[in-house]
């Protein structure tokens, strides 16, 4: 019978959602700020769509998928896969893949895949009341948010229904930077900084 001594080294990483929500905070801040009228054309939106938005939002899932976190990493999953198909929208709306797909497009099939965000994001919404209170809420602009842009992409009053949807971004933003500095500065400093509110408890 063997003597053999064996350690067991487990891996740590740290919590990715302070990284998904600033990604998710800068492109929703630079997006509404077009929404809004603050700002015009899509040129320059489409860097923090890919980077930050995307790019940035993936890596949290990777990250959160080691937790074993499947509401965090499918989250950050599908909202990065967005951008990145928001982002490649635009880029043929701007006729960067030619003129034959710049003329072809159909503002409406957009309108098809923002219901589709938008039935996915109210059941996760339901999902976030056992997370804490400021992504439960966050979680409520990004479906009023979807609400905009389906609408929107219908032609169904659009002024009114785009200037909503720019509105809710605008809350989506300051909301997630709000999330994105708790979790860093609650982590680091080992106590309650900025509180985030504790799970509704209705369904625990």
């Amino acid at each position: 019978m063997s003597n053999k001594n064996y350690t067991q080294v487990k891996m740590v990483t740290a919590d990715p959602s302070a990284l998904g929500l600033f990604g998710l905070a800068m492109v929703t801040l630079v997006a509404s700020s077009q929404k809004l009228g603050l700002t015009e054309g899509l040129s320059f939106i489409l860097p923090w769509a890919f980077f930050l938005g995307g790019l940035a939002q993936l890596i949290a899932a990777l990250l959160d998928a080691k937790h074993n976190n499947i509401f965090g990493t499918t989250a950050f999953a599908a909202f990065g896969l967005f951008w990145f198909g928001v982002g490649f929208s635009w880029l043929i709306q701007l006729g960067a893949f030619g003129e034959v797909l710049a003329q072809n497009v159909d503002p409406k099939q957009l309108g098809f895949a923002f219901i589709g965000y938008l039935i996915f994001s109210l059941f996760m919404t339901i999902g976030a009341l056992e997370t804490h209170k400021v992504l439960f809420f966050i979680f409520v602009f990004i479906d009023i948010l979807f609400i905009g842009l389906s609408l929107s992409s219908f032609d169904v009053m659009y002024e009114v229904t785009h200037t909503i949807a720019g509105i809710a971004e605008l809350c989506i933003a300051l909301l997630s930077f709000y999330g994105c500095g708790a979790i860093v500065l609650n982590t680091h400093f080992g106590k309650i900084v900025l509180p985030i509110g504790k799970p509704f408890g209705i369904f625990k």
